[in-house]
């Protein structure tokens, strides 16, 4: 299998800290060999320490099936693993009233290897954890929510997707991050205002770049009156007031939030308008409609979605991702894993 390359200057950063990091990637869902594929990519590409989990001997079968080279790689079978107790009475410690007995807890870990590999990433034996190939989010993000847990300070835990768009003039040469596109349903204003903080400092922290975050609607600026419009305008004034120092504004429309010239006509004097490089979907239709659009329209490259808001990285996949999806998002983790909370989102 040959080594991936990244394709957009802003991947080869991420690839090059990731590279220098050394992270310990735990990857739970080794029944698909999507993501034995990826292992192994990332294995090639250097990219972190790739921790695998499952009985030894299915693993092995399904990536010489999958024509998956695994020599030297930890695979960890939660039945057989001598940190299982341990695990096991700190998660019931932690939900306790939510899970009966120690027993059911051990059991909880034995056979949910989503559920081990939070408890990795939460006791500090892997530093991050990709999931979601072949579970829904809701799975993936109950272990997260239960065992890892939203980080100090943060309302609500969200999902973006870093989107690659190319032969692109706007945002910062095609590359934006869209949310919410994956996480929460229908933000209240003070939910979509921490949505917007939150992705910013991701955008600033994570990827290096300053950003210029639009919080979108169908009007731009007073062009249309109506209750769901109200809702992004608050948010937009609760931001503002909570972070001053980042660049935020709405509401404004795509076209508004993109283009300069019309940036300049619809919203004169906006820091945003025609330089957006965060798009802010009033709710997870909106943003989880626009990225697939992006991406089978515009034939974008979409990472995600990218959980923020954990006290540490635990990440989702779409379902239909290819193992160049899994490696860049495990990338992705590597970095996050580096970068404190307080900084990701105070």
């Amino acid at each position: 299998m040959s080594v991936i390359e990244p394709k957009h200057p802003i991947m080869e950063r991420i690839w090059e800290k990731a590279r220098e990091a050394q992270k310990r990637i735990v990857l739970p869902e080794t029944e698909d060999e999507r993501v034995l594929k990826a292992a192994e990519m990332i294995k090639k590409a250097r990219l972190a320490q790739v921790i695998l989990i499952g009985n030894e001997d299915e693993v092995h079968k399904k990536a010489e099936e999958a024509e998956v080279d695994f020599d030297d790689f930890e695979i960890i079978d939660p039945k057989s693993s001598d940190k299982v107790d341990d695990y096991a009475q700190k998660v019931y410690e932690l939900r306790k009233g939510k899970i009966s007995s120690l027993d059911e807890a051990r059991s909880l870990l034995e056979n949910d290897y989503l559920y081990y590999g939070a408890a990795m990433v939460k006791f500090e034996d892997a530093d991050g954890m990709v999931a979601g190939a072949s579970h829904t989010t809701a799975d993936v993000l109950r272990p997260a929510f239960q065992i890892v847990k939203t980080a100090p300070g943060i309302s609500i835990a969200s999902a973006y997707f870093a989107m690659i768009v190319p032969d692109c003039p706007y945002g910062e040469d095609g590359f934006f991050l869209y949310a919410d596109s994956g996480g929460v349903p229908n933000p209240s204003a003070e939910e979509l205002a921490d949505i917007a903080i939150t992705t910013c400092l991701t955008m600033k922290n994570i990827y290096g770049i300053e950003p210029y975050c639009a919080m979108l609607s169908f009007s731009t600026k007073g062009s249309a009156s109506h209750p769901i419009v109200d809702k992004v305008i608050e948010a937009t004034k609760i931001a503002n007031e909570k972070r001053p120092d980042l660049n935020i504004d709405g509401e404004l429309q795509g076209d508004a939030a993109l283009v300069p010239e019309i940036g300049k006509k619809k919203a004169p004097g906006s820091p945003v308008a025609g330089r957006a490089n965060v798009l802010i979907f009033p709710d997870l239709n909106s943003g989880n409609i626009a990225y697939k659009l992006t991406e089978r329209l515009a034939k974008a490259e979409a990472y995600g979605p990218l959980i923020q808001g954990l006290s540490k990285p635990v990440n989702d996949l779409s379902r239909g991702c290819k193992p160049e999806d899994i490696v860049n998002v495990a990338a992705v983790v590597a970095v996050k894993a580096q970068v404190s909370y307080d900084k990701v989102i105070a």
